[in-house]
């Protein structure tokens, strides 16, 4: 356990920082609920320590919960993404403890542009809307709908299991599934079986640009559309492909979506690129990823451009799904089913009382802030390292 000092005179009730409680955790799939067995592929597309990209799976990877404590007596919760770095997380708190966060600025926080400035923002706008006494949406101007429409989610199943597999999820209320899709997936056989097993759903491909070209993306849409089950096509080549993005929007009848993933800082993406995209036409709408500000920011300009988005996600815990719930009801382009259904893949999401869901919808939380509570049990449980910076 680490200890950073800092004096705290005078400090008063003045919402202040005070402490930084981090519990690094690792909270593993539920047992089969990722892919078919035989397809097991890893879904991690970053690069982890000395190995590349696509060879860890997701829930292998540590992730970290923070609570802030605030002289005020308001404990603050925050989740990071997957494969955070101790030595940045260190740091930045020492640079905020003894920050008063009233006079913070919420839309240019003095953070670096890395992967963890989203856990330490959470925490951060978390801590002033309890100060504040009101739910965390409020700060985002309002919601703007009762409740977020969500789908179901798989990685890569078998032409013989999908069909069942998605029917459990039509059977629980979800309207839509999400798969993972790569040029070795027949995705024209698995929507054919799942418009046998479960007529009516809808099916959200992901390739994770990994179509490679127009030539297998062109080929691959002509077949789903005569299928014709696919709601959204996400990120099917790779993302440099600008001019064939827009002329995939023009060929295809399924709406050709784009990830804007602002914590992937490792890929360059940036609030701007979603500028570029629309001035070329080269997608039909978005999912986006970010943190507060940063979303706000982007649901703006897609508001703007008549476009709309989903929620994307990293398979996470409660705390930022919690979030994703806040900015989803508060976005006006969020009208797409997002991804937010971590509670389903993960045996944990460690809250105290799990988000509400009715499928296909998730419900805010009630409550100042983000309105959850942290498991005690569930993080002691998950919990393989503990850092105190006060």
């Amino acid at each position: 356990m680490a200890t950073i000092s800092r004096g705290s005179a005078g400090i008063g009730d003045a919402p202040i920082i005070t402490k930084f409680e981090f519990h690094e955790v690792v909270v593993p799939a539920k047992p089969g609920i990722v892919n078919s067995e035989s397809l097991a592929k890893p879904l991690h597309m970053l690069p982890v320590g000395g190995k590349a990209a696509w060879s860890v799976q997701f829930d292998a990877l540590p992730k970290l919960v923070v609570k802030m404590t605030l002289a005020n007596g308001v404990v603050a919760l925050g989740e990071f993404y997957r494969d955070h770095e101790w030595a940045r997380i260190e740091a930045i708190s020492g640079e905020l403890l003894g920050t008063d966060i009233s006079a913070l600025s919420l839309q240019q926080l003095p953070l670096p542009l890395v992967r963890e400035f989203d856990g330490f923002e959470l925490a951060l706008w978390d801590g002033w809307a309890k100060t504040l006494g009101v739910p965390l949406y409020k700060l985002l101007g309002g919601r703007v709908r009762d409740a977020v429409l969500c789908h179901a989610w798989s990685s890569h199943r078998t032409l013989d299991e999908i069909g069942p597999w998605v029917r459990a999820y039509q059977d629980q209320g979800y309207r839509a599934i999400k798969l993972k899709a790569d040029l070795e997936d027949d995705v024209v056989g698995l929507c054919e079986q799942i418009a046998a097993h479960a007529p009516g759903m809808k099916v959200v491909f992901d390739p994770n640009q990994r179509w490679e070209n127009m030539a297998s993306a062109k080929i691959r849409v002509r077949g789903l559309e005569q299928v014709g089950n696919v709601q959204l096509l996400e990120d099917p080549i790779p993302k440099w492909m600008i001019p064939d993005y827009a002329d995939l929007c023009r060929f295809s009848s399924i709406p050709i979506t784009q990830h804007i993933a602002l914590p992937y800082i490792y890929q360059g993406q940036r609030v701007h690129d979603i500028i570029a995209l629309i001035q070329q036409r080269a997608a039909d709408g978005f999912n986006f990823n970010a943190g507060l500000a940063k979303f706000a920011q982007l649901n703006a300009i897609a508001e703007a451009a008549n476009l709309y988005c989903f929620h994307g996600s990293e398979i996470d815990l409660g705390i930022l799904e919690a979030m994703y719930v806040h900015q989803s009801i508060a976005a006006k382009s969020c009208v797409w089913s997002s991804d937010i259904f971590g509670r389903l893949i993960r045996e944990h999401d460690l809250l105290k009382t799990p988000l509400r869901f009715e499928p296909p919808y998730a419900f805010v939380p009630e409550g100042p802030g983000l309105g959850v509570e942290l498991d005690p049990a569930a993080l002691e449980r998950y919990s393989i390292r503990h850092e105190v910076f006060a």
